[in-house]
């Protein structure tokens, strides 16, 4: 998939934080961000939530792809666990590597390392997402999320109201 205006990465929070997508499939993806001053935090260095961010839309959007070609839905994180190696500062070009470590009917496990212009890991991150398929996907009721189709014990609350 070539990066465009319409890929999930190039809208919404990911835009907002300047994340590019280099490459995207279904195996893997490769995601460019050149940290410039609204990434940094007081002490002149990188944001841990940037480096999370990196690795949350790296996964995520190779995993909806992959869920795409197979059998279709969306997917949602479970679990960001991002860990934060060394320091980048302002100007420093980063790359995420996204790799897929399972893809399974209900969940995926995806890898994100994050480097530098001289190939230096800076983070690291795993992400746990959950495949929703088109009769899962989240609904909203009374301000709260719902996930598939109501059960017996829904259905009879929602009877008393």
């Amino acid at each position: 998939m070539s990066p465009s205006i319409s890929d999930p990465a190039a809208q919404g929070f990911a835009r907002l934080v300047a994340i590019d997508p280099l490459e995207v499939t279904a195996d893997g993806g490769r995601f460019h961000v050149l940290i410039n001053k609204s990434h940094l935090q007081p002490a002149g260095i990188v944001h841990g939530g940037v480096y999370c961010t990196l690795v949350e839309t790296a996964a995520s959007v190779c995993a909806h792809i992959w869920l795409s070609e197979n059998g279709g839905g969306a997917v949602v994180g479970v679990s960001n666990a991002t860990d934060f190696l060394r320091p980048a500062s302002m100007g420093t070009p980063l790359t995420a590597a996204a790799t897929p470590l399972h893809r399974g009917t209900r969940q995926q496990l995806w890898l994100v390392i994050i480097s530098d212009e001289r190939g230096g890991v800076v983070a690291r991150g795993q992400v746990r997402l959950q495949n929703l398929r088109d009769t899962q996907r989240p609904l909203r009721k009374s301000g709260t999320v719902r996930l598939g189709a109501m059960t017996t014990d829904d259905q009879r609350r929602e009877s008393m109201h």
